[in-house]
């Protein structure tokens, strides 16, 4: 069997094209360790839905006659466990579904979570937005969630009363700004709502109107201390305004921790050298619908001056076995799995 760099794992992990990351020597054969039987699917589901393509101005004054309708795709592992289950969600970054997935479905689904997998590009005929983020609108991820939500609404084997929302870097902004009561009454038709929110090394630079309020919430942020692709410092003042509007907020940082830590590959900082980073933005929403560049008064465009390249990832064994631990032992405590 031909083997795979490294890097190549890396950057599906991080949500990377592989144009964005070094070639790296070529990694020495090796038998991965079986997951244990529990970790393993009793079923798996592989479900259509149809969403909307449309700018991030439309989804935030709720404008449904600007989206193109659009077919996506999502995965359902149901766990091997009786009755009804709990499930958590999982949503991409910015290279589609990654390598750093698959030990988390394992380990939820080994727990007796059900996981449902979302695929945001392949039916919109995307593989990476990495060195192009104006591709597709930010808010997209958003909106492919609430819609995803009815596929559990309608699956008797699902408790919809205990579902979470996991996401990694634009994914994980989108786990973050899913909880705004605001979005929820715009686009969420489903019937359910998520219990708790999982954001993993989200990008925090854009301020939305009513961002405070998210419907008392459990919100887990997980972020890389050395992360320099979307910093944690970043997110630092939208966490302290949540905390003072009296919600359920917390952010575990991991000392070892890069952009996309959790990769389950041990590796070092790695240059993307051609992706972009929102890092020296301020984005705040004005009015409905417009995004203004904080520095520059204008409209935010992806042509801006704050917006830089050369950001980086990498995988630390570390932080990918403590983010698991740390993970597990909030969904136990809080789906009350015991």
């Amino acid at each position: 069997m031909r083997r795979l760099s490294l890097s190549l794992f890396a950057a599906l992990a991080a949500g990377l094209t592989l144009a964005t990351v070094p070639v790296l020597a070529q990694a020495p054969a090796q038998t991965p360790a079986p997951a244990p039987l529990a970790a393993y699917p009793a079923r798996v589901e592989l479900h259509p839905f149809t969403s909307l393509t449309l700018p991030d101005s439309a989804f935030l004054k709720g404008a449904k006659e600007e989206g193109k309708p659009v077919t996506l795709a999502a995965e359902l592992r149901l766990a091997q466990a009786p009755g009804k289950q709990p499930v958590v969600v999982l949503m991409h970054g910015s290279s589609g579904v990654g390598a750093n997935i698959e030990p988390w479905l394992e380990q939820f689904n080994a727990m007796g979570i059900a996981t449902l997998v979302i695929d945001g590009f392949t039916g919109r005929g995307l593989t990476s937005v990495s060195s192009d983020q104006s591709q597709l609108g930010r808010l997209n991820f958003v909106l492919d969630i609430y819609r995803a939500l009815e596929i559990l609404a309608k699956n008797p084997r699902i408790d919809t009363s205990r579902i979470v929302l996991m996401g990694f870097s634009r994914g994980g902004q989108a786990a973050l700004y899913a909880s705004l009561d605001r979005f929820q009454k715009l686009w969420n038709t489903s019937g359910v709502t998520f219990a708790a929110y999982v954001p993993f090394y989200p990008d925090c630079a854009i301020s939305f109107i009513d961002e405070t309020q998210v419907g008392g919430k459990a919100i887990r942020i997980f972020h890389g201390a050395l992360d320099d692709y979307d910093p944690v410092a970043v997110c630092t003042p939208y966490v302290e305004r949540l905390k003072a509007a009296g919600h359920d907020v917390s952010v575990t940082t991991y000392p070892t921790g890069e952009h996309g830590f959790d990769a389950p590959f041990p590796l070092g900082k790695i240059a993307a050298a051609k992706s972009q980073t929102v890092r020296a933005c301020t984005i705040r929403e004005t009015a409905p619908g417009v995004l203004t560049n904080a520095a520059t008064g204008q409209p935010f465009t992806y042509k801006d001056a704050c917006v830089e390249l050369g950001p980086h990832v990498g995988g630390s064994v570390e932080a990918a076995a403590a983010a698991h631990r740390d993970v597990g032992a909030f969904l136990t405590q809080f789906l009350k799995l015991n």
